[in-house]
């Protein structure tokens, strides 16, 4: 069958009745990357999502990004108003979600023309092409649709129409509901996909409801499986390798949530913001049978404070936020380090500034975290790299909270919030707990704030314990917690406090190399774009380039052997989601150029010509985009030799 337009004409004759399955080639593939789009609402999300899951319960290696418009509910038939989900499937582990998509399916050509125009398809891309709007009632929707049909095959896409909305009416009586469902069948199809574990999924989606909607997803799951099987003449087959051990497929911000609950935290303060929302709504379903409690509070201030009580009472307490929500805690984690109560806060960034992108993937909050504040406030910094990284920083974190005294910053992305990934199933460790709260009473002479005069650490005071009495205060203090304007005092206190991150570096180990320990290039990473980064930089020494990457998950402090590991190459780059100037602009040069943020900490504490190269399109790093890059550079080494 050719993929032509208008609708195919196996097409016309599945919407009259059976046909004979047309013949097809079954092609095996390493990888591929899928996008399903539609209208707010109509499911698009959850289809990816269900594909995703079951891929990844076949043995695929699978990487998910939503697509999510910036608007609430945009209006029907949008450009801008895509939702949905690109889905990596492959036949090894997959860190990032890749290049452009080589399969679209989308239920109105408007939101495809989104994805076109933003250059996310392949040239020649398969795209699968609702078809009820041809022959709309409205002359100017119908228009739009063989306007955009139209170029789409004159652009060289391989374009199939598909009747969803005829095929779905046949088994709902309302196909927004259903063609979600149609969809996921039909890639199954395309994919040689297990309809078994297609429909354990929907049982699992619809568990909550009763038996006649999972059985009416069901048929719409096995109806679009049939269309597809009828209609379309190519299939293929990504091999799966079943894992050895039990996975898990979530998103970082479930990664996230587990982790609180993993580390013994027990009280998560928050007010709803995107994109952090998500990690408090899984906690509202699960956190009350392990003995926890979720805090809506009435704003991102009140939030911070009520986690900084908590955890004042010897508890250690998270609050999870994004950007605008850590810039008003602000006031509040400067009295958690005077005060030095532990906390653990979890920044999911996105673009900004102001309201910005509020749900797209940015990394320009990494400066603002470690001195945003007001005065001297040290915090420590970490950043986890993948969505496996999310759940065990938040472990790290809380110990780290608690040992120390101080505000543990864990950034996160909306990336790696939206994005899933199968990783082995955590073995629950009785260590990752805090220990029980120390109610002894105080020993004779030991002082709230008795820091020690190397590590800067001093005994936790809980509220109650008997010798334990003092004034908590958010004012510059003594040792027996006395407010107190003295220099030497204040300076005393602020070296303790600082002395405390450098306690922490010596016990850190340096952070590993991908690739060889020397070499012509370096990049170095944080947060999100790890996986994009190791996969340009392994393409590169397949092809015998001396490159290699690093990525840092500590921040503040950094980790050491830093500083040996940069002298090593000829050259050494940043890869990051925030802005840096382009050197080649007419204005720009040395005296004035911006960079970015972890290149501007490099260059400053060890000295070493860092370049950069950044991108804040409001979507991932993409490798291919990495690779082009990192090979330019690589070129222009070997001429300047």
């Amino acid at each position: 069958m050719n993929a032509v337009s208008p609708l195919p004409a196996r097409a016309h004759a599945a919407r009259k009745g059976s046909v004979a399955p047309v013949a097809k080639h079954l092609q095996t593939l390493d990888q591929h990357v899928i996008e399903i789009m539609s209208d707010s609402g109509e499911g698009a999300q959850k289809c990816g999502q269900s594909f995703g899951s079951i891929a990844a319960r076949t043995g695929n290696g699978v990487w998910t990004v939503e697509i999510i418009p910036a608007e609430i509910q945009p209006p029907a038939r949008s450009v801008a108003g895509a939702s949905g989900n690109r889905i990596r499937i492959g036949s090894h582990q997959i860190t990032n979600g890749g290049d452009e998509a080589d399969i679209a399916v989308a239920f109105n050509e408007q939101v495809l023309l989104g994805r076109v125009n933003a250059g996310e398809l392949k040239p020649g891309c398969i795209v699968l092409l609702e078809n009820m709007w041809a022959e709309h009632d409205d002359a100017k929707i119908a228009g739009q649709y063989a306007e955009t049909r139209d170029r789409l095959v004159a652009e060289g896409y391989r374009v199939y129409e598909v009747p969803m909305e005829t095929e779905c009416r046949a088994l709902v009586p309302d196909p927004r509901k259903g063609k979600n469902m149609f969809v996921l069948g039909m890639l199954c199809n395309i994919y040689s996909l297990d309809m078994n574990l297609a429909r354990d999924q929907i049982a699992f989606i619809f568990g909550k409801k009763d038996a006649k909607v999972i059985s009416s997803n069901v048929a719409l799951l096995e109806a679009g499986w049939q269309w597809a099987e009828s209609n379309l003449d190519f299939k293929y087959r990504v091999p799966a390798v079943k894992a050895t051990v039990p996975q898990v497929v979530i998103n970082g911000n479930t990664a996230v949530a587990l982790g609180v609950l993993a580390s013994g935290m027990d009280i998560c303060a928050m007010y709803p913001i995107t994109p952090a929302t998500s990690a408090s709504h899984y906690l509202s379903d699960v956190f009350e049978r392990a003995g926890g409690i979720v805090h809506q509070a009435e704003d991102e201030i009140a939030a911070c404070a009520f986690a900084i009580g908590a955890s004042y009472t010897g508890k250690v307490a998270v609050t999870i936020t994004s950007g605008p929500g850590y810039s008003l805690k602000q006031e509040g984690l400067g009295l958690a380090v005077m005060a030095e109560i532990p906390l653990v806060v979890v920044n999911v960034q996105r673009g900004g500034p102001s309201t910005g992108q509020p749900t797209k993937v940015e990394q320009g909050d990494l400066l603002t975290v470690m001195f945003g504040s007001h005065g001297d406030a040290p915090k420590v910094v970490m950043a986890p790299g993948t969505i496996e990284d999310c759940f065990y920083s938040m472990i790290t974190a809380r110990r780290l909270a608690e040992t120390f005294n101080m505000v543990v910053v864990v950034l996160s992305d909306a990336s790696l919030a939206t994005a899933q990934q199968p990783f082995p199933r955590p073995q629950f460790s009785t260590e990752w707990l805090a220990p029980p709260v120390d109610q002894n009473p105080v020993p004779d002479g030991v002082k709230p704030y008795d820091w020690d005069p190397v590590t800067g650490l001093s005994r936790r005071f809980v509220p109650g314990q008997p010798n334990g009495m003092h004034t908590l205060t958010g004012l510059a203090h003594d040792r027996n917690s006395r407010v107190a304007y003295d220099p030497e005092i204040n300076e005393q206190g602020m070296r303790a406090r600082s002395m405390k991150l450098a306690t922490l570096q010596k016990i850190l180990t340096p952070p590993p190399v991908f690739g060889d320990r020397e070499g012509e290039l370096l990049v170095v990473g944080w947060g999100g774009t790890k996986g994009a980064i190791e996969e340009a930089v392994a393409r590169l020494r397949g092809e015998g380039h001396r490159v290699s990457s690093t990525h840092l998950t500590f921040l503040q402090p950094m980790q050491p052997g830093i500083g040996e590991i940069l002298r090593g190459f000829r050259q050494v780059i940043t890869v990051e989601g925030n802005w840096a100037d382009d050197p080649n602009d007419p204005l720009i040069d040395e005296s004035n150029r911006r960079y970015p943020a972890l290149a501007m900490l490099l260059r400053s504490r060890y000295l070493v010509d860092v370049d950069c190269w950044t991108e804040v399109r409001g979507r991932p790093i993409k490798p291919g985009t990495v690779y082009a890059e990192l090979r330019g550079r690589l070129a222009h080494l070997e001429t300047s030799r």
